[in-house]
């Protein structure tokens, strides 16, 4: 299937206006896994004929790396930039599908003059659920499939969505099994914080093989993320237990991509 892309200037250009801006991010720009999620996503958007528009390369790093790191000079120079380019067009609408991206723009843009309305993709999703855009598939790909989903730490904890992702995952008619560690009491996949782009320290077990342990545990084939970098670690997870083949991991705009045949 063909999808559509359009950037802001060029429907700047047209005299038009996008309802939202799509905050692709840097892993869904340029890491060769994440941008399968950004096509789906873009495929859903697409299909739903929903009028949206990306910065293309206008759009830069939000500054959560740098921020995590220490590097709150580096930080304020990112937000500063991407807020003058987000105010100049008169965004006020984002979506996004990292929580990293989701978090640093919601709560942490404000203060440096860039107020918008910031949701997360699994939102939006729940919200074309409920009004009936994206239907149940009942005897769909993932029927009676056991799917497992794992809580990202600045979706869950930093911000208190848990409901959004999960009722995503009811429309596939699969087995939702929960591992034990979840919701308010998730377990970091071990990439929060910057630690995404470093060794991990010395210690008996690395964080993302604890939390992929627990997530094979629950008898799960399918394992759901709604984060680039969750999604990396486990992964990763998957392949140092060599069960790539068996266990799956997806991003919900994948599985709803999917269940939808698009």
């Amino acid at each position: 299937m063909e999808y559509n892309v359009p950037t802001v200037a060029e429907l700047k250009a047209q005299g038009k206006n996008p309802e939202i801006i799509f905050w692709v991010g840097c892993a869904g720009s340029f890491d060769d896994r994440v941008k399968a999620v950004t096509v789906a996503f873009v495929k859903i958007l697409n299909h739903l004929q929903v009028n949206f528009a990306v910065l293309g390369t206008e759009e830069a790093c939000t500054g959560d790396p740098a921020k995590r790191a220490g590097n709150e000079f580096l930080f304020q120079m990112q937000a500063m930039a991407n807020i003058e380019v987000l105010n100049g067009y008169g965004i006020t609408k984002i979506v996004t599908a990292c929580p990293h991206c989701f978090n640093t723009l919601k709560n942490e843009y404000p203060e440096l003059g860039g107020n918008y309305e910031v949701i997360h993709h699994s939102q939006l999703l729940q919200q074309f659920i409920d009004e009936g855009k994206i239907k149940m598939t009942e005897g769909g790909v993932f029927k009676g499939k056991k799917i497992t989903y794992h809580d990202s730490c600045y979706l869950g904890r930093a911000n208190n969505i848990y409901e959004a992702p999960r009722k995503v995952l009811e429309v596939l008619d699969a087995d939702l099994v929960e591992m034990k560690r979840c919701k308010t009491t998730g377990l970091c996949c071990g990439a929060g914080g910057a630690q995404m782009f470093k060794e991990p320290e010395k210690g008996t077990k690395d964080i993302n093989i604890e939390r992929t342990e627990e997530a094979l545990n629950t008898g799960a084939k399918v394992i759901a993320a709604a984060c680039p970098f969750c999604m990396t670690m486990l992964s990763d997870g998957v392949k140092n237990k060599e069960q790539e083949h068996a266990v799956k991991v997806y991003d919900l705009a994948e599985l709803i991509a999917q269940s939808q045949g698009l």
